[in-house]
């Protein structure tokens, strides 16, 4: 187990932003770590990465207090919202600067090269676009491959190009061992990529689990618009109005086979049929409700 979290509480006076918070992340495992604004994410990402004492509970990251900071720091790697280079500073003294920190052994030209600012070595900090920050940001993040990387929001400001640059580098990491935790608004990215995925709101977990155990907790829907004048729906629908109807299922490939079944025996054509299983932003959507 690289991270375990136990009954972790944080206050800022009055305000509880952190509640009672369990969970663990396995060696090798891609856990995101999503929720609303103001969830108690950040904070809980900043007590691990030993940035912050908390006011109740333990947290472990490779067995040790992250405040440990001889022990657990040149373990891990950690790219922040922003990363506050010295504008004065090239892209190269950056990398150089950081990865001395880390007391971990790369070389710069490789670090650059997986980012592709092996170009932009030379060129200030001060100079770079926003998405070529994001990139110099993982790059020192990764520098000596660590054990453990934290992403937080890894992926703004790049373009498809550089997303998929960065995904493919991290594949790398994970295929070389490393641990990653996840932060992002782009919910399709944990989806696709989360081993698993804790949904934080008001300072708890709203849910956990797989992504395939977090869209199960929803039903699946059925859309479809039907010709006027057509008898009732054989389940339990919703009208939407203007013919188009929705239903929700816990059994969507029994549901959807029975109700083809009935549109052929009936000769009724389904229009705009669409069936899926719920997905993570429907998920979030549902926080709150």
């Amino acid at each position: 187990m690289v991270i375990d979290v136990h009954n972790l509480n944080l206050r800022y006076g009055d305000f509880h932003a952190v509640r009672d918070l369990s969970f663990h992340v396995e060696r090798g495992e891609l856990y995101a770590l999503l929720g609303t604004n103001g969830a108690g994410k950040t904070s809980t990402l900043e007590i691990i990465e030993g940035h912050r004492t908390p006011t109740s509970g333990t947290v472990t990251v490779f067995g040790a207090s992250p405040r440990d900071r001889r022990a657990v720091r040149p373990r891990m790697g950690i790219m922040l919202q922003e990363s506050g280079f010295s504008p004065d500073l090239t892209v190269r003294e950056s990398v150089r600067l950081i990865g001395a920190l880390t007391a971990r052994e790369d070389t710069i030209d490789r670090v650059l090269a997986i980012v592709d600012l092996t170009a932009k070595a030379g060129t200030l900090v001060s100079q770079l676009s926003g998405g070529e920050k994001r990139r110099l940001d993982f790059a020192t993040a990764v520098w000596g491959a660590p054990e453990l990387v934290f992403l937080d929001e890894p992926t703004t400001g790049l373009d498809i190009q550089s997303r998929d640059a960065l995904w493919s580098a991290v594949d790398r990491l994970r295929e070389d061992g490393s641990t990653i935790v996840l932060t992002t608004h782009y919910l399709e990215e944990a989806q696709q990529r989360a081993d698993r995925i804790g949904l934080m709101h008001k300072g708890r977990f709203h849910r956990e689990g797989t992504v395939s155990e977090l869209t199960h907790t929803l039903p699946s829907v059925i859309r479809v618009t039907l010709p006027p004048g057509t008898a009732a729906l054989p389940l339990p629908a919703a009208d939407l109005g203007g013919g188009r109807w929705t239903i929700e299922t816990t059994d969507l490939p029994k549901d959807l086979y029975f109700l083809l079944g009935w549109a052929h025996d009936n000769a009724i054509a389904l229009r705009d049929l669409e069936a899926g299983q719920t997905s993570l932003d429907d998920v979030f959507r549902a926080i709150g409700r």
